[in-house]
Parts: C-alpha cells; structure tokens; sequence
C-alpha cells in the first residue's frame, strides 16, 4: 500500500484565488474540515517559519510553514495534537491551466499505508469544499 497522499485537480478559479484560499484564514475557515458539521477554527501566519492552528471541533492540527512563494507554493508541517506522532509535510503546488488552476497536493511523511489512507479520507471531502467555495466566488 501506498504511503504517501498525491491529488491532483484542476479548479475553475484563478491561480490567486486558489492561493487566498489556501492562505487566508477567513477562506481557510470555510473548507478546511472534511465534515462541515464542525465548528471551524483557523489562525495563520502565511510566512516562511510562520506557525497555523486548525481546530475542527475537537480535533486539533498545527504545523508551520516551510515554502511560500505565491501564488504557485505553499508547504507546510501537519502535526495532530492528539497523537505523537511525528510531524508529515503537505505541498500544494498550483499552475495556470487551460480551465482555471491545476492543484498538486502531496502529503508525505506518514506512519504507514493507514495513516495515509485516514488522512486521504479527509483530504477529499475537504477538496471536494473548496472546489465548490472556489465556484461560488
């Protein structure tokens, strides 16, 4: 089994928009959780160093920014505070596609096929949201 996460997509939104969404915290706070049952918590230092908290309801996620190069490159640490495990690497690259924006996620640097998987099973519902905040601008 796989251990590493790699979605690809193109978003019908421009380049920009899609970096403000990955990138603002008040658009952060409108898709950032698979299950939009739960209250959504964002803070945001957008900056090489910078740190970012999610609280999705009771399930929190922190990390801090490794790479910033808008609007084509954001990676980051991703660090549950509920386990110890350690910290895995999110990458989102985006380039100009002929129908908007074409996204590149990899997640990487998990403790095995079912880390992955769990968080795979998040990743898509969560994408699924922001295609759908990225259309409604």
């Amino acid at each position: 089994m796989v251990s590493d996460i790699r979605i690809e997509r193109v978003l019908k939104a421009g380049l920009e928009d899609v970096y403000a969404a990955w990138t603002r915290a008040e658009l952060l706070a409108q898709w950032y959780c698979p299950n939009p049952a739960l209250e959504l918590k964002v803070d945001a230092d957008v900056r090489v160093g910078g740190a970012y908290v999610v609280e999705m309801g009771p399930y929190v996620v922190r990390g801090s920014y490794l790479e910033v190069d808008p609007p084509h490159l954001l990676a980051f640490t991703w660090k549950w505070d509920e386990d110890d495990d350690k910290p895995s690497t999110v990458r989102v690259e985006l380039s100009k596609a002929d129908e908007g924006t074409r996204m590149l996620l990899l997640h990487t640097g998990f403790t095995g096929p079912d880390d992955a998987a769990n968080h795979l099973q998040g990743w898509e519902p969560e994408l699924d949201r922001l295609e759908k905040l990225l259309t409604s601008r």
